[in-house]
């Protein structure tokens, strides 16, 4: 007859157990290799200022419908490769204000240009940054306000990547792409007729990419997720993130304790349609978050711990030679049939010249990317048009994530065919007589292959049938 191990056997059998059980658990926790921090700072203007996304503005704000936000999200992989993504509910950090952040944020932190990404929501009811652009429109006091609170504005993130990068700890990164339609292309549907239209015209992408971010214990500290849609739901005076403010208000409501970062992806020709109540941009911001939630409700795909970053700037070019003095003189002059924006504009680079400074014939363009595990992440600076994100998408796979707006946003980015067409999108550079030059799609989308090799993203291999 077979002896029965004794209670206190049967005992140590389980207690050993459980102990490897528990440190595969820890281990399955652990194993990514990944650390990570997130936080945010309220950038609400604290006085009533201008307010940049729409030039028919006469006057500053008055009042907020609710609070902005500069939240930083910093990433570590196991070989201390590290990352930093700021978002910000603002229309854009611009080229000057841009190199400051990121200047300092090399030289006090050792943060190089290809480990940051400046990502902005551009929502047209937040306030201006942009002192250059006002100096011969607003009286002294409206200069003075943007100028205090872009300075504001840069110690404010300076000390939010600083402050977050002191409390990484260990954390799980997933990502996945949803879905929603409530952007329309805006060149290709007529907003007015929109309600007895049966059939939408594209080019559309309507993916919404999301990051959780998730600690040693499974609780989701972080939300990045993102879609290309001009956040131009509201053109009042409230100070809003218009429906990208409300997504993530709403995902921080369902998930307590969770930080929700939004970044613009290549929406330049996207409109939120129907738009103009703030129920609607309410309604918006509801659909997005509810898209976000399918996604986390699903399973996600988990990103091994390996980061690679690359930045590259490229001299883009203009179609048409820069303007003389005298062509802007004439510009600003009554007979002129520019708008009066545009004549502010031409004040701006007279006033350059004045000053012995000669007008750019390039312009520096930014191009990124980065590898999280094997998730890529492609970012442009400027309006990026949605062409890019379709073009990239063919070339890389439909989950890759792309943003535009991003380190410095100077103008429209038209596609090829936009160029072609024309219209709104198809006109606009950093230098407003000329349209940017006919080979920008080829140069941007041939940068941003050389960018995706030096981080190793893959295009996808496409299958020839015969």
């Amino acid at each position: 007859m077979k002896k029965m191990p004794s209670l206190f056997t049967l005992y140590f059998i389980w207690s050993l157990g459980m102990l490897v059980s528990s440190n595969n658990a820890f281990s399955r926790q652990d194993h990514s290799g990944w650390k990570a921090s997130v936080s945010k700072v309220d950038i609400t203007p604290y006085e009533s200022m201008w307010m940049a996304g729409y030039a028919s503005r006469d006057h500053p704000s008055e009042g907020v419908r609710h609070a902005i936000w500069a939240k930083a999200l910093i990433l570590e992989d196991g070989s201390g490769n590290r990352a930093v993504m700021v978002t910000t509910d603002l229309v854009g950090i611009r080229q000057k204000l841009s190199r400051q952040i990121r200047d300092r944020l090399m030289s006090q932190y050792g943060l190089s240009k290809d480990q940051v990404i400046l990502n902005s929501s551009h929502t047209h009811t937040g306030p201006e940054t942009d002192y250059d652009r006002y100096q011969f429109q607003l009286d002294k006091s409206e200069l003075d306000k943007i100028k205090r609170y872009a300075e504001d504005l840069e110690n404010k993130i300076l000390d939010l990547v600083g402050n977050t990068m002191k409390s990484l700890s260990p954390v799980q990164f997933y990502a996945e792409n949803g879905l929603t339609r409530f952007q329309v292309n805006r060149r290709n549907n007529n907003e007015a007729s929109l309600n007895h239209q049966t059939d939408l015209n594209g080019p559309n992408d309507y993916a919404v990419p999301v990051i959780k971010v998730t600690d040693d214990k499974g609780k989701m500290i972080a939300l990045l997720f993102g879609y290309a849609c001009h956040p131009t739901v509201l053109s009042d005076y409230q100070i809003s993130g218009d429906y990208a403010g409300f997504a993530q208000l709403e995902l921080e409501k369902y998930f307590p304790g969770t930080i929700a970062l939004f970044f613009q992806g290549a929406g330049a020709d996207q409109n939120p349609l129907p738009r103009r109540s703030v129920a609607l941009a309410q309604q918006y911001g509801k659909e997005l978050a509810a898209a976000v939630e399918r996604v986390l409700g699903e399973e996600m795909t988990p990103l091994e711990g390996e980061l690679s970053t690359a930045y590259s700037e490229i001299d883009l070019t203009f179609a048409r030679p820069t303007p003389s003095r005298e062509e802007l003189v004439h510009i600003t002059g009554e007979a002129s049939d520019y708008p009066e924006y545009l004549k502010q504009n031409a004040k701006v680079l007279i006033a350059k010249l004045d000053s012995g400074e000669s007008l750019i014939t390039s312009y520096p363009y930014p191009v990124q990317a980065w590898k999280l595990g094997d998730q890529a992440i492609f970012s442009f600076g400027g309006e990026l048009l949605i062409g890019y994100s379709i073009a990239l998408k063919k070339i890389f796979g439909q989950d890759i994530f792309v943003m535009g707006y991003s380190n410095d946003v100077m103008a429209y980015i038209p596609t090829r065919t936009v160029l072609e067409e024309g219209g709104y999108e198809g006109t606009r550079s950093p230098i407003f007589t000329t349209p940017w030059a006919f080979d920008i799609e080829d140069r941007i989308i041939g940068e941003a292959l050389k960018v995706a090799e030096k981080v190793g993203i893959q295009p996808q291999e496409i299958s020839v049938k015969n």
